[in-house]
Formats: structure tokens, sequence, C-alpha cells
């Protein structure tokens, strides 16, 4: 496909296996059980006894406080007889804009485009927003870059420069954060470094903490909402009530967070047995790396994850799509993500696969548009 950026015409390819052709229609009233969800998780992380809770396991750079709300918070559930169930919250969920740009929903791209205006005006006012930087390593060797190019079509096409970079061609100077000579007001943060830790961030890290340029998703948002440990808070009733919980958000909370628990060595042979019924995350994951079902570990795999920071979460059997598939068929699984903003979901993707996570390489799968019906 091509895109006007910078103008200049530019030619980008999708990946074989990014769109599915397939519809995924979803009921109305699953709709609502995962915005009443967002929602309540909203009205837990705003407590002071949440951020007590959860910024005790976090980072030093979570302790940092910033206005911004955090662009294209990912909520991934599964499908069940039950209803919607939360399997993780993704703080930079990627394919919102690829999703919005293959259905052609001009409306909902320039919704995002406010989206980032509104994270600028939670720190700088009325101050204007002139330019973006989309940042994370190696961009041009991101599964995603497709859609990181969008973006910058999409932000130079309402009036706001763009560029495309990775962190290390970041400059902190003169008081702000800059690319070449160019000044960057906000740096739109796709890296999975989520405390900006690593020396090559380190230009980034400190103009977050500086103030030098606005940062959407942060570190704290990352601390507060994705990290697999608050799954273990969120799902546990009686803590929940010991913070002053009210009853109605708990019984949204249990009905749609599966029991999660943290790994540790001194219960290691209940977690072995049990290992069946459980899948085993890794703390600060993301994109399924690291992640197992249980029923599929070796005893060394099971060691190693005893080893590290992990949660293991009761297993939550995906739904299924049958898709037509190079004239057969195949039965893919499936998962919805739910794009929000402020607690409010701003629009809804499938994604089909096969295997043991969430991948895109299965063919006939990938990001599969939504319909609620």
């Amino acid at each position: 496909f091509r895109i006007m950026s910078a103008g200049r015409i530019v030619n980008m390819e999708f990946p074989a296996s990014m769109f599915s052709e397939t519809v995924v229609r979803v009921a109305p009233e699953i709709l609502g059980r995962m915005a009443a969800l967002i929602a309540a998780i909203e009205r837990v992380v705003v407590l002071p006894a949440w951020r007590d809770h959860v910024l005790a396991w976090a980072p030093e750079a979570a302790r940092h406080e910033s206005a911004a709300r955090g662009v294209f918070f990912g909520y991934d559930f599964h499908e069940t007889p039950d209803g919607p169930k939360l399997i993780e919250i993704n703080t930079n969920a990627g394919g919102g804009l690829l999703c919005a740009w293959r259905a052609g929903d001009e409306a909902l791209q320039a919704a995002f485009v406010d989206m980032f205006r509104a994270e600028w005006r939670l720190e700088r006012g009325d101050a204007p927003l002139r330019a973006i930087a989309i940042v994370d390593d190696a961009p041009e060797d991101q599964y995603l870059y497709p859609e990181f190019m969008l973006f910058r079509e999409l932000f130079e096409r309402h009036g706001i420069a763009a560029v495309v970079c990775d962190p290390r061609d970041l400059m902190l100077c003169h008081g702000g954060l800059w690319f070449e000579e160019t000044r960057i007001d906000l740096v739109y943060n796709r890296l999975t470094d989520f405390a900006l830790a690593e020396d090559a961030h380190a230009a980034l890290s400190q103009s977050w903490r500086d103030g030098a340029a606005v940062v959407t998703p942060h570190p704290r948002l990352h601390a507060l909402y994705a990290d697999k440990r608050n799954l273990v808070a969120l799902s546990d009733d009686a803590l929940l009530a010991g913070w002053g919980v009210d009853a109605e958000t708990r019984a949204v909370l249990a009905a749609c967070i599966p029991r999660t628990e943290l790994v540790a060595s001194g219960r290691a042979d209940d977690l072995w047995a049990r290992r069946r019924q459980l899948f085993f995350k890794p703390a600060a994951g993301y994109g399924a790396k690291a992640a197992w079902r249980g029923d599929k570990m070796t005893r060394r795999v099971f060691d190693e994850v005893l080893a590290g920071r992990y949660v293991a979460q009761a297993l939550v059997t995906p739904s299924t799509r049958n898709i037509a598939v190079d004239g057969g068929t195949a039965e893919l699984k499936c998962d919805l993500r739910c794009y929000a903003y402020d607690g409010r979901i701003q629009s809804v993707a499938a994604r089909l696969w096969q295997g043991q996570t969430t991948n895109f390489r299965t063919p006939g799968g990938g990001f599969a548009r939504v319909v609620v019906a």
C-alpha cells in the first residue's frame, strides 16, 4: 500500500498474516460487560490503597507522576459460555490504527488524533502541539512498523509534524527533546522497556522525568495497570473488600477476571500438581513472550518459571472460529482486544491464530474486524 509521508509517497507492505478476512460478530451484551469491567478497574486504580500496593513492587521510574492518561490501552478478552474473561491489560497495545485504517474509518482515526491532543493538553494546557515522535527500538525491524508509518501520515494530515525513530536518535539538550533539528513535543512510546531502564533509552527516560517532552504511555501507567501481578489483586475479593471497594464493583471484577496467583518456589509442588489448569505469564511480559500453558510445560521450563517473576492464571480456553483457508476450512482461536482511553472503549478488534499463544503466523489469521450484532 502507499501512504503520503513528509510530502512524499512511501510504499509499504503488510506481512501476509497481519489481517484476517474473517468478520467476528460480538453480541452487544458482551461488549457491555467488557466496558463495565474496564470501568470497574478504573474505580479500583484511583484508590490510594491500590497505588500503594502495586507501586511497592514497581520500578523506581514508576514513582514519577504524570497527568498523561496513556493512549491505546489494550484489554484482551477470551469469550466463554460464562461471558468475557480478561486475560491481560496492555499499556502500549498495537494494531488500533491498522484496524481503523483497513476499515476506512476516518472518524475513528480522527478520534485517535484527538486522544493524543488530549494527552498533550493534560500536561501542557493550550500550548500548541507541533511535533510527535513515534518511538521504538529499530522501528523498521518491528512487525508493526507499517502502523508506525500510518501514524506518521495521520499526524501530518492533521497538521502535526511527525517522525518515526529509534530512541538512540533522540537528544536531550537546550531544555528539550530533539530528533535531528526537530524539537519533539510528545513521544508516542511503543517500547517494551516499560520502565525506560535500558541505557539506550536514557534520553527518553530523562526527558520524561524532567518534563522536557510528554511521554505516553509511560512507566507509571504500566505499573498501575499492566504488570501481570496486578491481576492477583484484582481477583482477590477479600483484599478488594478490605480496601473499601464496593460490592457491585467487586462482582464485576469477579465475573470477568480469572483467578490469578503469584508463582513462588515455596508453592512449587502445588503449582506443578495443578499446572494443567493454569497459564503461566511473566509479570512484565508482553506479546505472549515466555508465557506457557501449564499442560504444555516440561519440568525444565517449570523450574525456569519458578526462578523468574511469574503469575499463574486460571486457564481460560479461547473461543474458536471456522474460516476458509486455501480452499478448505480451519479452526482458529479467537480473542477480543478493546482499545480504550481514559477508561472508555474506542474500538474493538479480534485476533485469530493457531498454537499455544496469540501470534501472527497462522494462514488466515491476524487482526479481524468486529461487528457488534
